[in-house]
């Protein structure tokens, strides 16, 4: 993307509101013309008064006009600092909605110290562009376009100084955005890479602290910085140049001027008030070149940062949901999956013909070795991803046929991070219902065994969990996000290692909690430790994408295949008969 085109993408941006951006195109238009008839007025002036003229009318003129441009300034720096405003906001807003729609892997490749400066220095790079070019630059585009003429029908020999110092102007700008054109694009990369690093390493703070990192982050992020420093210099180097240049191309326009003038009157050519007008003129066109060059300086700086902000906005989001998708409804949880397959990239990784079949209120175990496919299959089921074959189907529906909302809204997931928010207790259990009542809530955390601990934090329900939950402890964590799954009344469960991150005294809590919410619900359980899933009515075990056994744990174990190689090796038993006392059921996670 060029240097225009990013700036005409962030104008046309404005469309939305049309008729006011077009109102301070107008009014900007008034604004210059205003500018440029004063050093005519104020010539006329001069001249009136050495001659003996009429001197108060053209005063009075000046002045309304005058009073015009103060006012119509005004009018138009607060309509445009308001418009800008708006539009960063609701920019903002835009490129936050697109980042949640974009796969995972575009944050885990990019970084969220990165997206976030795409977003926030994206954002404030439209900000400045709107502001500066429809409360400032639009008026001096528009008097220097009038300024030219207006000269040359005055005194085309006087002109054509101005004419030499704009086209120096222009020379120059243009040269140093040629020679700093690939240095800035690199300066916007240095950026991303230093904002990165800074987002990856407080991300991992306890990491940074425990292996005594302190020292060696620093330096590296210092390193970053003196990379960023060594291709801005440069840069900034042209730019510095550039006003110095200008400055003395300015000098010497004025100085010319008055020289030509002088030498023009004393032959009769040109009376002492047209040489007023013509200093003012270059005054004027001085300004207005000069705001122009920073203001071009300005855009070209930040082309690579809105390129960046461009680049999040268009990027492909993963799951498109169709127009004409309708919702589901009164879903009772008869999932079936035929002949899916999913693959990533152009490997072998991925999930090959699944085929398999949960009724409703059916608990659906998925085991396996790390990598073979478990997430992803229900990571299909809440279309994170779609399948490149096959269907999936709830209730008979296919999950493409309908709304992202009204599917993910009949899924409740406990994931084996509990994924909270720096928020309140309550809040994060909410997460799923944000209409529920406090008794709604308090009754959640009891079932998911949370409501006594959470009663002895400060405020209690209010107590923030922390950034990710880091307040709480893992198995705190792991309650509340079980309490939010049950609050949410879903009809479908997804337990991701629910039970990973507590003591055995809180997982048998737990387990009889989970066990409570599972019935009547179609329940898939992903698990490692195979204890969590030995009383699921149908345990598939995946190898290498693809589902290899199927059956209830006697069965699989009899069999003598990976399931109980699985078993064999981590040490596990068949679960005991359930007459027996909850103090003798099965020993989990003992050691082989």
């Amino acid at each position: 993307m060029k240097l225009i085109d990013a700036h005409l993408r962030a104008l046309g941006l404005l469309v939305s509101e049309r008729w006011l951006a077009g109102s301070l195109v107008c009014a900007n238009v008034g604004i210059g013309v205003v500018q440029l008839a004063e050093p005519i007025l104020f010539g006329r002036v001069v001249d009136a008064l050495s001659q003996g003229g009429a001197v108060f009318s053209l005063i009075l003129l000046w002045a309304a006009l005058g009073l015009f441009g103060i006012t119509a300034g005004v009018l138009v720096a607060v309509a445009a600092d308001r418009l800008a405003h708006r539009q960063r906001l609701a920019a903002m807003n835009r490129a936050f909605e697109r980042t949640l729609t974009l796969p995972i892997s575009y944050l885990a490749e990019r970084g969220t110290g990165a997206t976030v400066r795409n977003i926030l220095a994206g954002t404030d790079a439209l900000f400045a562009t709107w502001l500066t070019f429809v409360r400032e630059q639009l008026s001096a585009i528009v008097s220097i376009l009038f300024l030219v003429p207006t000269a040359v029908y005055m005194n085309w020999r006087m002109a054509s100084l101005l004419a030499a110092l704009a086209v120096v102007y222009t020379v120059l700008n243009i040269t140093v955005v040629y020679r700093t054109s690939g240095g800035q694009a690199s300066v916007e990369r240095h950026f991303i890479d230093v904002y990165g690093r800074v987002g990856d390493v407080i991300g991992n703070v306890p990491v940074v602290q425990s292996y005594a990192r302190l020292s060696a982050e620093a330096s590296a992020l210092r390193g970053l910085m003196d990379q960023l420093l060594a291709a801005q210099y440069p840069v900034l180097t042209w730019w510095g140049l550039l006003n110095v240049l200008t400055r003395a191309a300015s000098t010497i326009t004025m100085v010319s001027i008055f020289t030509l003038g002088a030498w023009l009157a004393s032959r009769g050519e040109v009376s002492v008030g047209e040489i007023v007008s013509f200093v003012a003129f270059a005054g004027l066109l001085i300004g207005k070149l000069d705001q122009l060059s920073g203001f071009v300086a300005r855009m070209f700086m930040q082309a690579p940062t809105l390129k960046s902000f461009f680049d999040l906005i268009d990027a492909t989001v993963a799951i498109v949901e169709r127009p004409e998708a309708g919702t589901l409804q009164h879903v009772e949880g008869h999932v079936r999956y035929e002949s899916v397959t999913f693959r990533y990239g152009e490997g072998e990784q991925g999930v090959f013909e699944l085929d398999f079949e949960a009724r409703p209120g059916e608990t659906v175990a998925l085991v396996g070795p790390t990598g073979s496919g478990k997430t992803t299959t229900l990571a299909m089921l809440q279309r994170l991803r779609d399948p490149e074959a096959g269907r999936i189907l709830i209730d008979g529906q296919d999950i493409r046929e309908v709304t992202l909302d009204s599917l993910r809204h009949a899924i409740a997931v406990v994931f084996q991070d509990a994924g909270l928010f720096n928020r309140g207790i309550a809040e994060n259990i909410r997460i799923g219902r944000p209409d529920a009542t406090d008794a709604e809530v308090e009754e959640a955390a009891r079932q998911a065994e949370a409501h006594n601990f959470i009663r002895r934090k400060p405020r209690g329900y209010g107590f923030a969990a922390g950034e990710r939950g880091a307040a709480l402890s893992g198995g705190e964590r792991q309650r509340i996000a079980i309490a939010r799954a049950i609050l949410k009344q879903a009809p479908i469960l997804i337990l991701d290692e629910a039970t990973s991150a507590l003591d055995t005294e809180t997982e048998s809590k737990i387990k009889r909690a989970l066990d409570t919410l599972r019935q009547g619900r179609t329940t898939f359980i992903i698990a490692h430790r195979l204890s969590t899933v030995a009383n699921a009515d149908q345990i598939l075990v995946f190898d290498q994408g693809r589902i290899v056994e199927r059956g209830t744990f006697k069965a699989l174990v009899q069999r003598g295949g990976l399931f109980a190689r699985l078993v064999a090796e981590g040490g596990f038993t068949e679960p005991r008969s359930p007459e027996l006392p909850e103090a003798e059921s099965l020993e989990t996670d003992a050691v082989a």
